[in-house]
């Protein structure tokens, strides 16, 4: 079956050692569940809870622990731990420790539904910089990357210490498919191959997906191990249940299960792009891989606020290439792959003549040609049992969900124009949810102050409700002062990128003073209001709105019909002449 047969069940162990694995069993675990029940607790995030996971199985071996201070330094300096093994991505865990947690103390790690998961002991408390670890790690402070954007909310303070972990999350979706690495290691080790190569994806896998792992394996004569992450991922890309089905069906009738694995991975992505994809190769390096494709834009987020790449479309590729003899993982790069119609193949752009027919389709092609077209994909571009699936969760552009949120100062005019847009999209056949940053306020965030910590929450709290409107194709229009840039990207990353618009209501401060209709500005310039937002606490414009409104030379209804066009332009709504409104 394969080309050459394994010296050792175990496949070469990475780094010299053995897979970590914190699990407690038996009668120690009863008695850990039994301490922890009397233990001051953390709720982790739905992100820490994906790291300890992956820590607890060993999928970040050596690691066997959220990294500490002196590990956590040397990683955002120079790529890895403190004993100088490469490890590119920091892990650690920040948390809000309970009152009176002091070193040596232990805490109960419980999920955000309040599920024990373990217990730590806390040996290293430390302050982290969020500036510095945007620059080393993601090579940007701008918040629209997604994880610059979600740092902001994490607590300022990261522990560490021994963990043993009690029970990992529970998953009812796909058992067959979650498998350790240990597990991993023992279906591979049956399949009698020497070299595996593993494919990692968020997406859903066309036919150019296909090709390049097949490609791969044949390549090296080896297994291929498809291992699509399921945890978080980029806001906005196709849920994994759907994704899932895709992978199921491919690998059952289009793939060769001799040789091919299919396991899901509950990753919690940073969208780190060449620093994840050395992090990537490490953990298929620990489910027993050698072999790691890097294709196109590895582990992007997409463009920044100046709509230039966060990344160079093969960095990924050259920084895995420098790091494949130390972590013992060889990158097989892969450029574009176009489909050449004439021949009934795909091939290496690079390879194909100037004068060579060719076929390709971008992301967004897919989402606004095909899909957000209700029409079915090409037969040469993915396979039809993946078009089918993909046609029941995306319905046509015109009826999918969207969020325009209205930013500026108070008295800026943006809840007049907000009521007059939900008139115009209620009149187009859109129901609309306008959540107006004062009723907000009275309701959903009551209570809440006007320092930043509570101001971001309130712009959270709004947030998190409109991304959920936008998942279930609902339009909200949001208006909030929202004075900050990077908790305003927070929320544009919550609901999908590019299903946010971002409208800046661009009215000087001179002319909100003058209208003062309630009377916030004489109260703060009397000294009997603190922390007004463009008196005495910032601010910040936004950097590359969707659009710019300005009120002193135009009337709140022209600025509705203005956003309304620009939502006829991006597929939002429809045109009033087309036959669609009808039909």
């Amino acid at each position: 079956m394969g080309s050459a047969p394994r010296t050792s069940t175990k496949l070469i162990p990475p780094y010299g050692g053995e897979l970590v694995d914190i699990r407690v069993t038996g009668e120690a675990r009863d008695e850990l569940i039994r301490r922890a029940n009397s233990l001051p607790a953390v709720q982790l995030s739905a992100r820490s809870v994906c790291d300890l996971e992956l820590l607890a199985t060993g999928a970040f071996s050596p690691l066997d622990r959220f990294m500490e201070e002196r590990d956590y330094l040397r990683v955002l300096e120079e790529m890895r731990l403190a004993d100088g093994t490469p490890f590119p991505i920091p892990i650690t865990l920040p948390v809000m420790l309970p009152e009176g947690v002091r070193i040596g103390a232990e805490i109960a790690l419980r999920s955000p539904g309040n599920m024990l998961l373990g217990v730590m002991r806390v040996d290293d408390v430390f302050e982290w910089d969020a500036t510095l670890e945007a620059r080393s790690v993601y090579g940007t402070t701008d918040a629209r990357h997604p994880l610059v954007a979600e740092m902001t909310s994490w607590a300022r303070w990261n522990v560490s210490g021994p963990l043993r972990v009690a029970q990992l999350p529970k998953h009812y979706d796909f058992p067959e498919l979650r498998k350790t690495p240990a597990e991993v290691r023992a279906v591979l080790d049956a399949l009698g191959y020497a070299n595996v190569v593993a494919f990692q994806t968020r997406n859903p896998i066309h036919r150019a997906h296909e090709e390049l792992t097949k490609r791969a394996a044949a390549g090296v004569g080896g297994a291929l191990l498809i291992q699509p992450a399921v945890g978080l991922t980029k806001p906005g890309d196709v849920d994994h249940y759907t994704r899932t089905r895709t992978y199921k069906v491919l690998i059952e009738r289009y793939y060769d299960r001799s040789r091919t694995i299919l396991s899901l991975l509950p990753l919690a992505m940073r969208m780190a792009g060449p620093r994840e994809a050395v992090w990537h190769a490490i953990i298929r390096r620990n489910f027993g891989a050698n072999h790691f494709i890097v294709g196109r834009d590895h582990a992007s987020p997409g463009k920044d606020s100046t709509g230039r790449p966060f990344y160079g479309p093969y960095d990924a590729q050259e920084l895995l290439g420098k790091f494949e003899q130390e972590i013992g993982v060889k990158v097989i790069p892969f450029r574009e792959l176009v489909y050449l119609p004439d021949e009934d193949r795909y091939e290496e752009r690079d390879h194909v003549g100037a004068a060579t027919r060719t076929f390709s389709l971008s992301g967004t092609r897919v989402r606004a040609e095909y899909l957000g077209n209700g029409k079915q994909l090409p037969a040469w571009f993915t396979r039809p049992e993946t078009a089918v699936i993909l046609s029941k969760i995306a319905p046509p552009m015109h009826q999918r969900g969207f969020c325009v949120w209205f930013t500026g100062l108070s008295g800026a005019g943006k809840s007049t124009i907000a009521e007059i847009l939900a008139v115009f999209l209620m009149e187009r056949g859109r129901q609309v949810t306008l959540l107006d940053g004062d009723i907000v306020r009275t309701l959903l965030s009551k209570g809440l102050g006007f320092g930043r910590e509570d101001r971001d929450m309130n712009i959270r709290r709004i947030g998190f409700v409109a991304s959920e409107i936008v998942r279930h194709h609902g339009a909200v229009i949001c208006a909030a002062v929202s004075p900050y840039r990077s908790t305003r990207n927070e929320v544009r990353a919550m609901t999908g990128g590019d299903r946010f618009v971002e409208v800046f209501v661009d009215t000087p401060l001179e002319i909100c003073e003058q209208r003062d209709t309630k009377g916030m500005y004489r109260r703060a310039r009397q000294g009997e209001l603190r922390g007004l937002t463009g008196v005495d606490d910032p601010y910040e414009a936004p950097v590359n709105p969707e659009l710019r409104l300005t009120t002193t030379d135009c009337t709140a209804e022209a600025n509705a019909h203005r956003i309304v066009r620009y939502l006829v332009d991006r597929g939002f709504l429809l045109d009033p002449a087309d036959s669609r409104n009808y039909t």
